[in-house]
């Protein structure tokens, strides 16, 4: 390893009166366009909701979720168009069906899928026995009379949309023009939701419709300890007792989806004192502007992770290295500036792209970027250059011109960065707090911290021995 002695920790770094103003007028850029988005938001959502209504008039096995306030709120945050999913509940008690769990096809593939069975004794269930969604079970055997099929929800969801967007045009129910055609090519893809365009002034706003069947279920993650530092007391719990999402995994199969509790858990952060979503904010936009070339090229998006095999979509995002960013650094003083709180983010991207590893934050034994097909050397590159220099990407007027200071990392990085691919141990507080001082952003004065960071340094030191 490069160095030889531990240098005292930088509490502020050179050029830090000159630098903080540069975050903070690309933060307001940021949140300039929050106001509209938001106003784009909740009009595209009135007139979908409007649609969803009429489907649930002409099915009423079909719910529509008025509960859940958090998209608008998301969706203010992130800079990207992606498309935003709409969970559309099915009207059943799910704990009177049977879940018949398959066990996951590899080592780490996140959660078992599973198939919904109506038990052979079950009453009130007879809607959910329509052969229009339903499979008669074969086995005289099987405890089911059979199973409600995710391929045929999505069918008979698919045609209720159309008749209900036919309804509400011919009715006048929604402002002309603004309610584009239903794209059910996905479905041909093997793609398990439903795609409605939706105009908003001059905005187009995506909507992945997807059927839902909630459920109770444990997530052991949210009971523990090391999640509790990171988000205010009692709100694990309140999120825990939601329960989980079924939505559809492939043709015969459901899958838990997280969607709604990562959503949960970013809004707790968003409670606390300090950065953490003004972070997460500056960190999609760079995404979206420098390291995707203005999303022309695949890259991280601001759901990443919202994994295929986990949830109903295959997003990469910023969000998930928040929320473990947010249990790495649990005291407020880590984001109490608004350079360091993006900086307490980029050691851990860094990390986890270095290592080719993003645990799922409430599966962690699911690695996020396996079978992601990105090009994570590349995306490597580009972040660790902007937290190297990030003064030319901060840039969005001419009057922020001016010098950019020197790298603040030399070419030794990468091996610290892999450290805990081969000890796990160093995914810990102390290891990041060892790598914020590379890159000169360490501003914590409490002399514990400083002890174990030291400590860190010591033995990487050491191992920097023996490898000469």
């Amino acid at each position: 390893m490069p160095g030889s002695e531990m240098p005292a920790p930088c509490v502020f770094a050179p050029d830090m009166a000159e630098q903080v103003p540069l975050w903070h007028h690309y933060l307001l850029a940021i949140q300039s366009r929050e106001s509209p988005r938001v106003q784009d938001y909740q009009r595209a959502e009135n007139i979908l909701l409007t649609v969803l209504e009429r489907v649930h008039a002409l099915d009423s096995r079909f719910v529509v979720d008025y509960s859940r306030d958090l998209e608008a709120f998301q969706f203010a945050l992130r800079s990207s168009e992606d498309p935003l999913d709409v969970e559309v509940p099915l009207g059943l008690d799910s704990e009177a069906l049977l879940i018949e769990e398959s066990e996951a096809t590899e080592p780490g593939d996140g959660p078992a899928v599973c198939r919904l069975g109506v038990l052979k004794e079950a009453s009130g269930l007879e809607p959910w026995m329509a052969k229009d969604i339903f499979s008669v079970s074969s086995e005289d055997r099987d405890k089911c009379c059979g199973h409600i099929v995710p391929s045929k929800v999505l069918r008979v969801l698919r045609d209720l949309l159309v008749a209900a967007t036919v309804h509400c045009k011919h009715h006048r129910l929604i402002p002309p023009g603004e309610l584009g055609s239903l794209n059910a090519a996905s479905l041909k893809d093997g793609q398990m939701r439903l795609s409605l365009l939706v105009s908003s002034g001059w905005r187009k706003i995506r909507f992945n419709v997807v059927p839902v069947v909630r459920k109770k279920h444990r997530v052991p993650a949210l009971e523990g300890a090391q999640l509790k530092l990171g988000f205010p007391e009692g709100v694990l719990r309140r999120i825990a007792s939601h329960g989980v999402d079924l939505v559809p995994d492939n043709a015969q199969h459901w899958r838990i989806s997280t969607g709604y509790l990562l959503s949960r858990l970013l809004d707790a952060l968003g409670s606390l004192p300090g950065h953490r979503l003004d972070s997460l904010s500056i960190l999609d936009r760079v995404n979206l502007e420098s390291w995707q070339g203005g999303s022309q090229n695949r890259g991280l998006t601001f759901d990443h992770l919202k994994n295929k095999r986990v949830t109903a979509s295959s997003d990469l995002c910023p969000r998930t290295v928040l929320l473990w960013a947010s249990t790495l650094f649990p005291a407020p003083e880590d984001w109490a500036d608004l350079q360091g709180s993006v900086y307490r983010q980029l050691v851990v991207l860094l990390c986890c792209l270095a290592t080719r590893n993003l645990p799922h934050f409430l599966y962690p034994e699911h690695n996020l970027l396996q079978d992601s097909g990105l090009d994570l050397g590349a995306i490597y590159q580009r972040v660790e250059h902007f937290a190297s220099q990030p003064e030319e990407s901060l840039r969005i007027h001419v009057t922020h011109l001016g010098h950019s200071r020197p790298p603040r990392i030399d070419n030794g990085v990468k091996a610290l960065l892999q450290l805990p691919a081969s000890d796990p141990t160093y995914w810990a507080t102390a290891y990041f707090d060892f790598l914020l001082d590379k890159f000169q952003v360490f501003n914590i004065q409490d002399k514990d911290r400083i002890s174990a960071m030291q400590n860190i340094f010591q033995k990487t030191k050491t191992m920097g021995s023996e490898d000469s």
